[in-house]
């Protein structure tokens, strides 16, 4: 049985008229005889009443014309969803973020206007840190991710620069620091620490590292090692140490934690969308576009 009898019977049931079928259909009226027949052979039954003037659906036909009619809608809306998701119209996109970029700006903005304007899309988020949200771009189970760009990236890779935040000092809440006018590098020197281990971001960490010992923080005193912003802040809160976080932890940060400003700390971070350049997804496609015109109207 092929779907062209099913239309052709659809027709002729609708119809109740060969010639009238056959003209509608664009075939012979013979030919649309012989599929009908056919189809009837194949069934093991009659579908139609023969007439001198035409045909009557029987009883039999009847029922058959209403699942004829609901499999031949399937296929039809199986081919616009197969359609809808070629053209990058619906489907599943699956962005990673470094957490601390949702709070505010670009990327949780992006990621609203995305879901209104493509409701039919799947947006699935993930938050992890750069390196594993890396990881996971490279292995294919994430489309592809906001994340810092000070981590070694792999040739396989394509990203779109984004921006860039600041480093603020994150202390817990009546902290002797967060009393002063003006806080430098060397102010530090016996504060407790909280710091991503090296091996997180090996990148990051050496940059820090070189400019502290410019600011006169030769030896910082590290405590404690915490691999995201979120788990660090906890830390600050409950009284663990000082640690450096984003500018974005100002929207994202525990009451019991104060954010300050080191005047001589210089260091920004900067941000990319990240993805594999043999990903030739349509949604991703689409989302890099979106990402690229909001990016120019916010600049």
């Amino acid at each position: 049985m092929e779907l062209r009898q099913l239309r052709y019977f659809v027709a002729v049931a609708e119809q109740q008229h060969y010639g009238r079928a056959a003209k509608r259909v664009g075939i012979a009226q013979p030919a649309l005889s012989r599929q009908i027949k056919k189809l009837e052979d194949e069934l093991g039954l009659e579908l139609f009443h023969r007439r001198p003037n035409g045909v009557k659906i029987n009883p039999a036909g009847n029922s058959y014309l209403n699942d004829a009619r609901r499999i031949l809608q399937e296929v039809q809306d199986a081919v616009a969803r197969a359609k809808r998701i070629a053209t990058g119209q619906s489907g599943t996109l699956r962005i990673g973020y470094s957490q601390s970029l949702s709070w505010r700006g670009i990327v949780p903005d992006s990621l609203q206007l995305w879901r209104k304007r493509r409701p039919e899309v799947d947006l699935q988020l993930k938050p992890s840190p750069s390196t594993e949200l890396i990881a996971a771009v490279l292995a294919g189970s994430l489309d592809t991710g906001f994340i810092y760009t000070m981590v070694p990236e792999a040739p396989e890779l394509d990203r779109l620069e984004v921006d860039s935040v600041d480093l603020l000092l994150a202390v817990p809440a009546g902290h002797a620091l967060t009393r002063r006018k003006k806080i430098c590098l060397k102010d530090l020197i016996d504060v407790p620490l909280i710091l991503a281990p090296r091996w997180s971001n090996q990148a990051y960490y050496d940059l820090l590292m070189a400019e502290c010992v410019r600011g006169g923080l030769r030896s910082p005193r590290i405590v404690q090692e915490a691999a995201n912003e979120p788990h660090m802040l906890s830390l600050v809160a409950c009284g663990v140490g000082a640690a450096f976080v984003s500018s974005f932890s100002k929207w994202g940060h525990p009451v019991d934690a104060v954010l300050l400003r080191v005047s001589d700390l210089t260091l920004r971070m900067p941000f990319a969308l990240t993805w594999r350049k043999d990903n030739r997804s349509p949604l991703l496609n689409h989302f890099v576009a979106h990402l690229k015109a909001l990016a120019a109207r916010t600049s």
